[in-house]
């Protein structure tokens, strides 16, 4: 039905009204793509803000600040003088009358729908689990997760302080996708290059970073010869990678995976998505994720006026699923653009073809690795890989104040060693510390000579050593 020349929408004296629902990668790029066209745009999103996702493991360790990979949306489409932008949360969609309904309690008109609404955490099925490992798709979960690594330094020199000991600082990592492997290679750099010096009492550059994957290898979507150069760097800068490992459960400060406890101070999720929940309002077919079945226009069975775009569209290209990462939805989301162009002007609607231009992951300061589709073809590890990514990265981002000041501080953090934004906000507890400090430190009342495992022992007290050399006195 949609390879016709749509009659969308009705003709009428005004103008076509679009509403796009999202403000991420497909959504601004929509938007962006449709001031150039006779509609009124409307662009929705429950934040106000469009985030930077691939830098988002940057704010959760504290390399960079929330404001620098993320620009209110307004501001970006402050010269699109046909649209205009709302604060508000979509509850529902009509497509018979073609009508959303808002949490505001409005409902607004549409004549085509961009449905591009992202993807959120998937624990599948273990929803409690959420509460003890927090995942990473905005801006708030990178606060809370720079929040619970910072807190977990911190209580570990208190407690030496005023115990002798601390609890093991280990910190899990479940996924070895690119979002697990670059939080778990963050995690490693903070703790044993960034802030070695910072502590009196603790030595953070003990920490254990362990990464648990259930396939065979970490970065399964990368060619077999970028995963074993993945798990290399991993394993060169301290990160302990446990394969074919599956997560059982989940606790306050413990994982299981098989038969195996690990104890944690800190577990982060980076193992599963899940499609927005607005895909099955559409009421049309879905896959197992819930992302929403679209054909080669990117509209649902029956329904030639909506668009779904990004992690919420279900689309294969040469028997392959297209993966919901940034690339694809920014061409999804100009795409749609073009198809509302080609039916405004009466033209058939081109079908939508991936341009495939390579990915890549960073694990590490100066380690990435890289599968280069454009302009050429290669497979890079190491600095080279990482250059690479840290100029494409810089080169999409949105506004061009962005691109100095975090080319800058990068700059600034990766070759001088110095401080990040290293800040503590909001709730002073850490989920599952009192449960570590309470066993550990029941067996060291029966026992106070034996050492804590993979701590520090009650009649061992770690000194840094300048303040071994400077006595009291400090720095």
């Amino acid at each position: 039905m949609s390879q016709l020349t749509a009659k969308y929408p009705p003709a009428s004296d005004r103008r076509p009204r679009v509403a796009v629902v999202g403000g991420g990668f497909a959504g601004i790029n929509a938007a962006m793509e449709l001031r150039k066209l006779p509609v009124d745009v409307t662009v929705i999103d429950r934040r106000n803000h469009h985030t930077f996702q691939p830098l988002l493991y940057q704010v959760a360790l504290a390399v960079l600040s929330p404001a620098q990979i993320a620009q209110p949306i307004r501001t970006i489409l402050k010269k699109n003088t046909n649209t205009e932008v709302l604060m508000d949360e979509v509850t529902g969609i009509d497509t018979g009358l073609r009508q959303l309904k808002l949490s505001s309690g409005t409902v607004r008109d549409y004549d085509y729908l961009i449905l591009a609404t992202g993807a959120t955490h998937s624990y599948f099925g273990h929803e409690d689990w959420a509460k003890y490992a927090p995942g990473l798709k905005s801006v708030e979960d990178a606060i809370e997760i720079r929040r619970r690594v910072l807190l977990a330094f911190e209580l570990a020199e208190r407690h030496m302080v005023e115990h002798g000991w601390h609890p093991p600082l280990n910190f899990v990592v479940i996924g070895g996708g690119p979002t697990g492997v670059e939080l778990a290679g963050a995690v490693s750099d903070i703790a044993k290059l960034y802030m070695k010096h910072d502590f009196r009492h603790i030595q953070p550059s003990m920490a254990r970073v362990l990464l648990i994957e259930g396939s065979p290898r970490v970065l399964s979507t990368f060619p077999p010869d970028l995963s074993a150069k993945a798990q290399k760097q991993l394993e060169a800068i301290g990160v302990e990678v446990q394969l074919n490992k599956h997560v059982t459960e989940v606790g306050p400060n413990y994982v299981k995976a098989g038969d195996e406890r690990i104890e944690a101070v800190v577990i982060l999720w980076a193992a599963g998505v899940a499609s927005s929940p607005l895909g099955r309002m559409l009421g049309a077919p879905v896959d197992k994720r819930g992302a929403v079945l679209v054909d080669q226009q990117l509209n649902p069975a029956e329904l030639p006026e909506v668009f779904v775009c990004g992690d919420l569209a279900h689309i294969e290209q040469d028997g392959r699923l297209i993966p919901g990462v940034a690339q694809p939805a920014m061409q999804m989301g100009r795409h749609a653009a073009k198809v509302i162009a080609a039916d405004l002007a009466s033209r058939k609607r081109p079908n939508f073809r991936y341009w495939d231009k390579g990915d890549m992951a960073t694990i590490g300061r100066l380690a990435a690795v890289a599968k280069i589709e454009w302009p050429f073809k290669a497979h890079w590890g190491g600095f080279l890989a990482w250059v690479t990514w840290l100029v494409v990265h810089i080169y999409f981002l949105i506004g061009f104040r962005n691109r100095i000041t975090i080319f800058s501080t990068w700059a600034w953090t990766y070759f001088t060693f110095a401080d990040g934004a290293r800040l503590i906000t909001g709730d002073q507890r850490l989920p599952g510390w009192e449960e570590s400090i309470g066993g550990l430190g029941q067996g060291l009342a029966q026992n106070p000579a034996n050492p804590v495992p993979g701590g520090v022992s009650a009649g061992e007290e770690f000194q840094h050593p300048e303040v071994a050399a400077a006595g009291d006195g400090g720095r």
